[in-house]
């Protein structure tokens, strides 16, 4: 756990950092697609603002189990329903929305996640807001000029606003997150050479017309150098997850509803033989059950669990109030699941 402060780009590997700051470390991969870096073409960022700004909300996250807060955006796709990162909602124990339009503010609950995809759709205590346009990001080109819009730096207020065009398609990134251990990576990016920068998670990428083609996820670090480059999950691809998860149809990848919680921190423990506990939370069921600092998972309900990434998997398809079997070396301990947050 750290101590009480807001989020910032740390933890991450050489080049990049997802946006929202949660502690998401990212490694650029080769990829197709991939052209020189140009000059931007200039675009009416005043004018991008004034029509999708409406459209968007910043998103205020509190993370109790961390003693941190968080920042990040989202895009309303239905008068009170928001789609963005799941790791600008992971480990939030409140979320609350402020609308760009009337800059009313609302509480929001997690409808679903797919952690793998980047993906969380929540719904808000209230409505009325003006819904995004969505583009069809299979017409992306690479050079097209686009915008960026966001909650740069976490500050609220006007969005941010970032030019630049596409610089390259079918973009992968990874990513490992420090509190759980578990890893991801992210394919089928759209790369946007502009300043994409910390908040900015979860908004919209905008092409000539307004259209929202991509969601931002993730971003360069060297945006204050003048070289900002950054990552959008096709639009497509995030709308139909989040169709997906707003039909209440879970699957391997997707979680519907509250989230099971264990109550533990862990890394891979050496030579894939499990999940290495490093924290426990205090008043989670772990620490109930006995579990300690130095344990090591390696099965749940008789499925094993070889690595962080495998733990988490498992426990996304439960759900609070369910009784599992925790394997551990010598002993297995019976344990009921609590109610924690997303992602």
């Amino acid at each position: 756990m750290r101590g009480s402060h807001r989020r910032k780009p740390g933890r991450s590997l050489s080049l990049l950092s997802l946006l929202a700051a949660t502690g998401l470390g990212l490694a650029s991969a080769p990829a197709a697609d991939a052209s020189p870096v140009l000059p931007p073409i200039p675009r009416d960022a005043p004018s991008a603002s004034a029509v999708v700004g409406p459209q968007i909300v910043d998103i205020d996250a509190k993370l109790g189990y961390q003693s941190a807060v968080g920042a990040g955006t989202g895009i309303v796709i239905d008068p009170s329903v928001i789609l963005t990162n799941n790791h600008v909602i992971a480990g939030a124990t409140d979320l609350t929305a402020r609308s760009i339009a009337n800059g009313q503010v609302f509480p929001a609950t997690v409808i679903g996640f797919d952690r793998q995809h980047d993906i969380a759709v929540l719904q808000l205590a209230g409505g009325g807001l003006p819904v995004a346009n969505i583009g069809n990001s299979d017409t992306v080109q690479v050079g097209e000029p686009v915008v960026s819009l966001g909650n740069a730096g976490g500050v609220g207020g006007a969005p941010s606003v970032e030019e630049g065009r596409v610089g390259g398609l079918n973009q992968t990134v990874s990513a490992s997150d420090s509190l759980t251990g578990s890893t991801e990576t992210l394919v089928g990016l759209i790369q946007v050479d502009a300043n994409i920068r910390p908040g900015d998670s979860g908004g919209p990428t905008v092409n000539a017309a307004n259209q929202v083609i991509g969601m931002n996820t993730a971003a360069s670090q060297n945006f204050h150098l003048g070289r900002g480059q950054g990552f959008a999950i096709p639009i497509n691809e995030a709308m139909a997850i989040a169709g997906q998860i707003r039909s209440g149809a879970s699957s391997p990848t997707v979680h519907i509803g509250p989230t099971a919680f264990l109550g533990v921190g862990v890394n891979d423990a050496p030579g894939g033989t499990g999940a290495i506990v490093r924290q426990v939370i205090p008043t989670g069921p772990a620490a109930g059950a006995g579990l300690d600092p130095g344990d090591v998972i390696s099965s749940i309900n008789g499925q094993p669990v070889n690595s962080a990434t495998a733990l988490t998997n498992v426990l996304d398809q439960h759900h609070p109030g369910d009784r599992v079997s925790v394997g551990l070396p010598g002993r297995v301990i019976d344990v009921a699941l609590g109610d924690g947050p997303p992602g």
